[in-house]
């Protein structure tokens, strides 16, 4: 069994807004309309459960998913942190065999790169998709002064949804609870443990809706 967990937990800080920046509209819909619709399309995933602050879930059950006919199989309560969201999201997808975790703000990830995850998961055991930087990237000191440049055909942007199996990615965060680690994704969370993450090609039209400029961007997409 194939489960997508949809974290959707983020607010409006970089945004600007008041709103939690995944019930903000593009075209006419929520940005978390369209990320889920991904998923409902895609015939190899068996189960969505959608992650959300606790004092959220009413709103988003009446007025993003009922009011736009879209569902999934569990709602339920994030944690204070993004680790904590993600932890509650694996014990509630219990006897999946791959899980994929999937940022709530990116509403444009293509049945291709799903299906990628999925296939990739099953043969790595954690993978996820990730493009090259179209700019130069820098190093610098605490005075902001430049002090390396790296290759740039080294390095990738890391995108979701990062897939793995479910095993692998459940026991790693059970025991990334007692570590005093700073946590951005899940890859790190499986690299922590001495598991190797494959990282395979992504889309750049795959973007995290985070600041006003993107949703420029995405409003172009969803006219797409």
């Amino acid at each position: 069994m194939v489960s997508a967990i949809v974290v959707a937990g983020g607010r409006g800080k970089r945004m600007g807004t008041v709103q939690s920046k995944q019930y903000l509209n593009l075209n006419g819909k929520p940005i978390l309309y369209y990320t889920i619709k991904s998923f409902l399309n895609c015939k190899l995933v068996d189960n969505i459960i959608l992650v959300v602050p606790f004092h959220e879930i009413d709103y988003c059950k009446n007025e993003i998913l009922n009011k736009n006919f879209i569902k999934v199989n569990k709602i339920i309560a994030g944690g204070s942190e993004r680790y904590e969201s993600v932890y509650n999201g694996l014990m509630a997808a219990e006897g999946s065999d791959i899980v994929l975790i999937h940022d709530g703000v990116r509403p444009f990830v293509s049945e291709k790169l799903i299906n990628d995850s999925i296939m990739y998961a099953k043969r790595y055991g954690a993978a996820a998709p990730g493009v090259m930087p179209k700019d130069t990237i820098k190093v610098i000191d605490k005075n902001r002064f430049s002090i390396q440049t790296p290759n740039r055909s080294e390095l990738v942007s890391v995108q979701t949804p990062q897939a793995f199996r479910y095993d692998l990615i459940y026991e790693c965060h059970k025991k990334i609870k007692n570590e005093d680690v700073e946590i951005t994704d899940d890859t790190m969370v499986a690299e922590y443990f001495g598991n190797n993450v494959y990282i395979y090609e992504g889309e750049y039209s795959n973007i995290k809706i985070t600041t006003p400029e993107d949703l420029i961007i995405g409003e172009y997409l969803a006219n797409k």
